[in-house]
C-alpha cells in the first residue's frame, strides 16, 4: 500500500473514531473526578481592640483569670491515644516565673517511634479524603479559633509566651485564623488548575494534588502560635500526616490548636502531638525511612544540624524528605536623607521593640545618613524609647514584657556585655537586665562606628537595636554592605521621599531581604498579603502565607486519559503496509 493510501485510510480511521464519540450522549468523557471552586475568598480575619468595656476584652480577662487558677496539664497525643512518661516538665509565666502555667511530658524514643507507625498508617487513609471535606475541616476550625476559642487563644498565648493583647491578638488569633482558613482557599486555587487539553474529546489531561507518603516532622517555634498551627496542620491540609514537635515554651497556646483542629474534625494520627526533647526527636526522625519532609522555624545551627542529619541518611529514606525552614534574621531599617524622620522612629521603634525584638523579622540594624542622625533621629529616638513601658503583660499599658526564659536572657545579656566593653560601641539607651522576678531586658539602643562589627552581623533575637550612621556620600557603599556583612536576608525596610531613590532602591536592595518594606516597618506580614520568608541564612524562602507554600507539601500527579481507540503500530509517513 502506498504512502498517500495508507494516510488516507489511517485519517478515514481517525475521524469516525472522533465522529462516534461525538455522537455519544456522555457529556464528561473522563473517569476522573473533576472539582472547579468558585466560592474562593481571601477576606483576612478583622484584628479587634480590646477597648475597655467591649465584650472581647471582659472575655479575654475571664480566660487570663481562669488559666492562672489552673496548672494545665498536656499530655503526648499519638494516634489519638494519651500518655504520660517520667519527664515532667513545667511551662513557666516569663514576666512572673515563679508561677507555673502547665505540665507537659516529653516522649522518648520508642514513643516516637509509635508515632511515626501511627502517623504512616493514618496518612495512608487521609490522602485518600475528599478535599471538599478537609475544607469543610479547616473552616469549622477557623470558626472555632475565631469565636469560641480565641479568648484562650489570646490569653495563652500572652501568659505562656508573654506577649501584650496586641501582639497576642495578631498572632494566637489573626494570623493563626489567617493560616487555617486562607490556606483552604490558596488550596482551592491549586485544585482549579486544568493543564493544557488540545481537544476534550480525544484526550483529557489531569492534575492530582497528592500527600507526600510516610511522614512529616513540624517543628514550632516559641515566638509565634500561629506559626505552629501552620507548620503542623498546612502539611496535613494537603494529604500528608504530622509529627509535631511544638517549642516547650509554648506548649499550652499549641495545646489548644491541637485540641481546637481535633474538635473540628482532624483524624486521630494525622497530626501527633509529641513534645520531646530536640536532639530525641532529631535523631527519630532522620533515621526513619518513612521521613518524608522536615517542616522548621527556629535558629540556623538547629536548622544546618537537621539538614546534616538528613543527608547522612539518604539512602534510608523512601523518598526526598522536603526541607522547609525559617531561620531568622538581622533585618534592617535603611533611612535615607529624604525621609520622614517621625515615620522612621515610631516605625523602628515598634519593629525592634515590641514583642522584645523576639520576631524573626525584627528591626536589628538602622542606618541613618549624618545629616538626620544628630539634628533630627538621636534624641527623639533614644528618648521615647527610654519611656517604653517594660512589664507584666496584664498591664495594659505595657509595650514589650519579658524575654522567653533564662537561656534568652543569658544570651542577650551576653551581647549587651560585650557592647559595653567594646570600644566601637556606645549604649545609648537601656541596657539593664532584670531576673529576679521575671526575664526583663531594657530595650536597648547601641551606636556602633565600626559596620563589620558582630552586633551587626549576628541576630540578637531581643530587644537590641545596632545604629550605624553613614556618610551622605557614601550612601551606595553602604547599601552595598547591608547585604554583605550579615548571612542573613529575611526582611527590609527603606525609608525615603526621593522618588528616584525609591524606585531604584528595590534593584539595589533586591537580594537583602525576602520581605522588603518601602516607608514601613520589617515586621508585621499578613497572610495573603506579605508572604513571608528569606533567603540566605534566613531560610529556604518557602513564602508561608501563600499558594506556593502549599506545593511544598503535596506530591503532585499528572494524568493523560485518552478516549479514542489507538491500534496503529506504524505511522502514516514510515510507509508500512498495515492491513
Amino acid at each position: 500500500m502506498n504512502f498517500f493510501l495508507r494516510t488516507r485510510i489511517f485519517n478515514r480511521k481517525f475521524s469516525t473514531a472522533i465522529k462516534n464519540v461525538k455522537s455519544s450522549k456522555q457529556t464528561n468523557l473522563s473517569v476522573i473526578p473533576s472539582h472547579r471552586f468558585d466560592n474562593i475568598n481571601y477576606t483576612n480575619e478583622p484584628i479587634l481592640q480590646y477597648r475597655p468595656l467591649s465584650k472581647e476584652l471582659g472575655d479575654l480577662e475571664r480566660a487570663l483569670v481562669q488559666l492562672q487558677c489552673e496548672c494545665a496539664e498536656i499530655p503526648i497525643v499519638v494516634g489519638g491515644k494519651t500518655y504520660k512518661t517520667d519527664k515532667e516538665h513545667y511551662q513557666v509565666l516569663p514576666h512572673k516565673h515563679c508561677h507555673k502555667l502547665a505540665k507537659y511530658y516529653h516522649a522518648d524514643e520508642k514513643m516516637l517511634q509509635e508515632a511515626i507507625e501511627a502517623a504512616v498508617e493514618a496518612q495512608r487513609k487521609w490522602d485518600f479524603t475528599n478535599y471538599n471535606t478537609r475544607f469543610k475541616i479547616w473552616e469549622k476550625a477557623a470558626y472555632l479559633m475565631a469565636t469560641k476559642y480565641r479568648p484562650q487563644l489570646v490569653a495563652a498565648t500572652m501568659l505562656g509566651q508573654s506577649k501584650t493583647i496586641y501582639q497576642a491578638e495578631i498572632d494566637a488569633a489573626a494570623e493563626l485564623i489567617d493560616f487555617t482558613r486562607l490556606n483552604a482557599q490558596f488550596c482551592k486555587k491549586l485544585l482549579n488548575y486544568r493543564p493544557t487539553s488540545a481537544d476534550i474529546l480525544v484526550t483529557q489531561n489531569h492534575f492530582l494534588l497528592r500527600g507526600l507518603g510516610g511522614f512529616v516532622a513540624a517543628i514550632s517555634p516559641f515566638n509565634f502560635t500561629a506559626i505552629g498551627g501552620n507548620l503542623a496542620y498546612t502539611p496535613a491540609l494537603m494529604g500528608n500526616a504530622v509529627l509535631w514537635k511544638p517549642a516547650d515554651t509554648a506548649i499550652l497556646s499549641s495545646w489548644l490548636i491541637f485540641k481546637i483542629m481535633k474538635e473540628a474534625g482532624v483524624p486521630d494520627g494525622v497530626v501527633n502531638f509529641v513534645p520531646s526533647d530536640g536532639p530525641t526527636f532529631g535523631k527519630v526522625i532522620t533515621t526513619s525511612s518513612e521521613l518524608a519532609g522536615v517542616n522548621f522555624t527556629g535558629s540556623v545551627p538547629t536548622f544546618k544540624r537537621i539538614w546534616k542529619m538528613v543527608s547522612e541518611n539518604l539512602d534510608v529514606y523512601k523518598n526526598f524528605p522536603r526541607l522547609s525552614g525559617e531561620c531568622g534574621g538581622k533585618n534592617y531599617h535603611f533611612v535615607h536623607p529624604s525621609a520622614d524622620v517621625d515615620t522612621v522612629i515610631a516605625a523602628t521603634i515598634r519593629s525592634a521593640f515590641e514583642y522584645s525584638g523576639q520576631k524573626c523579622s525584627a528591626c536589628s540594624r538602622l542606618f541613618v545618613p549624618t545629616s538626620l542622625w544628630e539634628s533630627k533621629i538621636r534624641k527623639p529616638l533614644c528618648e521615647k524609647t527610654d519611656r517604653l513601658i517594660l512589664g507584666d503583660v496584664s498591664d495594659y499599658k505595657t509595650f514589650l514584657a519579658a524575654v522567653i526564659d533564662e537561656k534568652a536572657l543569658k544570651r542577650i545579656s551576653a551581647y549587651i556585655i560585650a557592647a559595653k566593653s567594646n570600644p566601637r560601641c556606645h549604649i545609648i539607651a537601656g541596657g539593664k537586665v532584670f531576673d529576679s522576678c521575671g526575664y526583663f531586658i531594657e530595650p536597648t539602643i547601641l551606636l556602633l562606628s565600626d559596620i563589620n562589627d558582630v552586633l551587626l552581623k549576628e541576630e540578637i533575637f531581643g530587644p537590641v537595636l545596632s545604629v550605624y550612621v553613614y556618610k551622605d556620600t557614601e550612601i551606595e557603599k553602604t547599601i552595598d554592605l547591608i547585604g554583605s556583612t550579615t548571612p542573613y536576608a529575611l526582611t527590609g525596610s527603606v525609608f525615603a521621599t526621593d522618588e528616584n531613590f525609591i524606585k531604584s532602591c528595590l534593584w539595589n536592595f533586591r537580594h537583602t531581604a525576602g520581605n522588603f518594606y518601602i516607608n514601613d516597618k520589617s515586621t508585621g506580614a499578613v497572610v495573603g498579603q506579605q508572604p513571608f520568608g528569606g533567603g540566605k541564612m534566613s531560610g529556604t524562602n518557602d513564602k508561608p502565607g501563600s499558594p506556593f507554600y502549599l506545593l511544598r507539601w503535596t506530591s503532585p500527579l499528572a494524568i493523560k486519559e485518552t478516549f479514542v481507540p489507538q491500534h496503529d503500530i506504524y505511522y502514516p509517513y514510515m510507509g508500512v503496509n498495515t492491513e
